[in-house]
């Protein structure tokens, strides 16, 4: 009360209020209100917040994606008050609304954008919605087992045939509502079908056979599909691009289609790129690698002013990138966002007689830079990318021209200095067998404190020192080992065993990761398989520096059988007020009072994600964690823990917080235990996408690929 009475009397003696403000400021600062706060309670404080917070720009957008705190009855409330006012309604991801609340939507009349991606809808429930939504032209919806199109009325599919926009995730084999949008312009799809159901049947993507009707895509631009790991994914897809192969769309100018694994070439799919090659200007292209390896087909592709290139995981050399993708080095200024993760040879002139460890050449990667000068995004992880000795060939300074970098994906043993990797001697982290070892004690470590300490250790004559100090206004960074694998991939059991790190990579370490202190701007760090991690020091001069940082991920950090970095990390933890996404993953990990009363200190968390073979966990230090951190609705921890004590702990903490948070979503479970596939399907696909899974997330998608 005392600070409350000092801070109204310094307002007084300096004359400033909050409501002289100009219409104009104020507006601006009700925009990072959310929404339901404006029209629920701000505007009841006086009549002047009354009328600012239902200005139509404030209202016509309504953004309800990761408002944890919105419930059924606030929902309710939002459409009584300014449905009629809402134009686009985004409430992707709300998993935890029941499905009656949908039907509040009817009462936005005017709604031209919808986003219920992650919403539970039904076949019923969709078809009285959009019987009511005439003016629709962007829809985003789930496909989930029960949906049934022969469900949907008349007055539903005249609104869906003229819907410009579709966004559609599968988790059964069918069309969806795609076969009713006859004038779709752009269409999204998301495979998550998994190949068993829940009953253990084998599904098959013939079940759409007997489906009449057909997609129609004669006006389509834009055509993206994303599957997940699993056969049946694969064969839905081909369903879907039956029908672009009879009749390639004149308007194509984006065709991306990410799948992992091997998704091998048909005569189907052949007749269709051979189709595009002849009648379309592509603006964005992502292919399976299987449909680019050994074949020409980029020598026949044309493209108009391109914006993003995905060749993740081709063979595709550096000689055939520059030649046939970048027209022989010419300008290629509208490239912004570029994918070459697991392309291990695409900075080489050839790929024959190469070995994925070989030294780059130099030369490549300069007229990728030279050309693509607008570059925004660049992933180049999951490779070996070894550069010579050569005086200012350095992969990080021929990146350090490329200043419109917001985010950027390296692997490990590109960043090292070249000379000090050969003249270094081996340090005690790299002495040791990098593998899981036995338990240990250890103790208090020592590091510098601060950046002048750091300084004296002369890491700022390093490449990627330089590099960090020119990309200053980055926003996403990773760093990960080449041969890095997670514990714990999609649809699998749990990796036991890791494959060691790039011997390139040894060296690279605490003042590497000290470097990383000087992007001011960054809000997404991601650092994977760093092996000369020997305190973690670095880390605190980021949590000191990096005050914009919203999502960590770490991962297997210095030797494989100590937390080594404990002790830094939760001194970095303290400095993170603006962290809400928080994933390690780390074998031994000890989850105790101590790291949790740091953890404590990111008071804006609101996810949490712990991998950790032979981990251990403090049942009371987790439920005291919960208790003081009121933002956090995600805790996810697979340990070395029994199968009992992670059930009890789940309980307990759905018990004593869901009423209060109603988004809570907990998973603490065995890493080990064979039921663990079973257990992640039930993770809401929010989480488990953003999050729980390890992955490059960088120029994973186009930008601005939905609204």
């Amino acid at each position: 009360p005392q600070e409350i009475i000092s801070g109204e009397s310094e307002e007084e003696s300096n004359g400033v209020n909050l409501m002289e403000f100009s219409d104009e400021i104020l507006l601006h600062i009700l925009s990072y209100v959310p929404c339901t706060d404006l029209v629920l309670n701000v505007r009841r404080t006086c009549r002047k917040l009354a009328t600012l917070c239902l200005d139509k720009s404030l209202t016509h957008r309504v953004i309800l994606q990761k408002d944890y705190k919105v419930n059924k009855d606030k929902v309710k409330q939002l459409m009584r008050d300014i449905g009629k006012e809402i134009y686009q309604l985004n409430m992707a991801g709300c998993y935890w609304l029941p499905s009656s609340t949908i039907d509040h939507v009817t009462r936005c009349k005017n709604l031209v954008k919808l986003n219920l991606s992650g919403c539970h809808v039904t076949s019923l429930r969709l078809s009285k919605m959009l019987s009511t939504l005439q003016h629709l032209r962007s829809l985003a919806i789930d496909v989930n087992p029960g949906f049934d199109a022969s469900q949907l009325s008349s007055e539903c599919k005249a609104t869906l045939s003229r819907v410009l926009e579709l966004k559609q995730t599968l988790y059964t084999p069918s069309y969806g509502v795609v076969p009713c949008c006859t004038s779709l312009e752009k269409l999204l799809l998301y495979f998550e079908i998994l190949d068993r159901s829940r009953e253990g049947f084998m599904l098959s993507g013939q079940l759409m056979v007997g489906e009449s009707n057909v997609p129609h895509y004669q006006n389509l631009r834009v055509f993206y599909a994303r599957l997940a790991p699993g056969y049946v994914n694969q064969e839905v897809v081909r369903l879907y691009l039956a029908v672009l192969s009879d009749r390639t769309p004149e308007n194509l100018h984006a065709f991306l289609i990410s799948a992992p694994g091997s998704f091998a070439e048909t005569g189907a799919t052949k007749n269709l790129l051979d189709s595009m090659a002849r009648n379309v200007r592509l603006d964005a292209l992502q292919l399976p690698k299987a449909w680019i390896n050994g074949s020409g087909l980029l020598q026949h592709l044309k493209f108009n002013n391109p914006f993003y290139f995905s060749f993740s995981r081709c063979t595709l050399s550096g000689g055939h990138l520059i030649q046939r993708v970048i027209n022989g080095g010419k300008d290629l200024k509208s490239l912004t966002s570029l994918n070459l993760s697991g392309c291990v040879h695409c900075l080489a002139p050839e790929s024959l007689f190469r070995k994925a460890e070989d030294d780059i050449d130099s030369s490549i990667l300069e007229s990728l830079v030279v050309s693509c000068c607008n570059l925004r995004h660049l992933n180049l992880s999951a490779a070996h990318h070894h550069s010579s000795e050569s005086i200012g060939n350095h992969l990080c300074q021929l990146l350090s021209r490329l200043k419109h970098l917001l985010s950027l994906a390296l692997p490990v043993c590109s960043i090292t200095d070249v000379a000090a990797n050969v003249e270094k001697p081996p340090t005690a982290s790299n002495l040791v067998p990098q593998t899981f070892g036995r338990k240990v004690r250890i103790g208090i470590q020592t590091y510098p404190r601060n950046l002048s300490d750091q300084a004296n250790q002369k890491t700022e004559s390093s490449v990627f020192w330089a590099l960090m100090g020119s990309l200053r206004f980055l926003e996403t960074l990773e760093i990960i080992g080449s041969s890095f694998s997670s514990a714990m991939p999609r649809n699998e059991p749990a990796i036991r065993n890791s494959l060691p790190p790039c011997v390139r990579a040894q060296s690279v370490g605490d003042s590497e990761v000290a470097a990383i202190s000087q992007l001011t701007y960054l809000q997404s760090l991601t650092l994977a398989q760093l092996p000369n991690i020997l305190t973690g020091s670095g880390l605190i001069n980021i949590g000191l520096q990096c005050q914009h940082l919203r999502t960590l991920s770490l991962a297997n950090l210095g030797m494989m059988g100590k937390m080594v970095y404990m002790s830094a990390l939760m001194d970095m933890l303290k400095h993170c007020k603006c962290l809400r996404d928080l994933r390690l993953e780390q074998p031994y990990f000890c989850a105790g009072a101590q790291f949790f009363q740091a953890l404590s200190h990111c008071s804006s968390l609101q996810r949490l994600c712990i991998v950790s073979r032979s981990g251990t966990l403090q049942s009371d230090a987790v439920m005291s964690f919960m208790a003081n951190c009121l933002e956090v609705i995600m805790c996810h921890m697979f340990m070395g823990e029994s199968l009992t004590v992670c059930k009890n702990l789940q309980q307990s903490i759905v018990r004593s917080f869901q009423a209060d948070r109603p988004a809570l979503n907990v998973v603490i479970f065995p890493l080990l235990h064979e039921d663990l596939t079973e257990v992640i399907r039930d993770v809401p696909m929010r989480h488990l996408d953003e999050i729980t899974l390890f992955k490059s997330r960088v120029a994973e998608e186009p930008p601005n690929l939905w609204w």
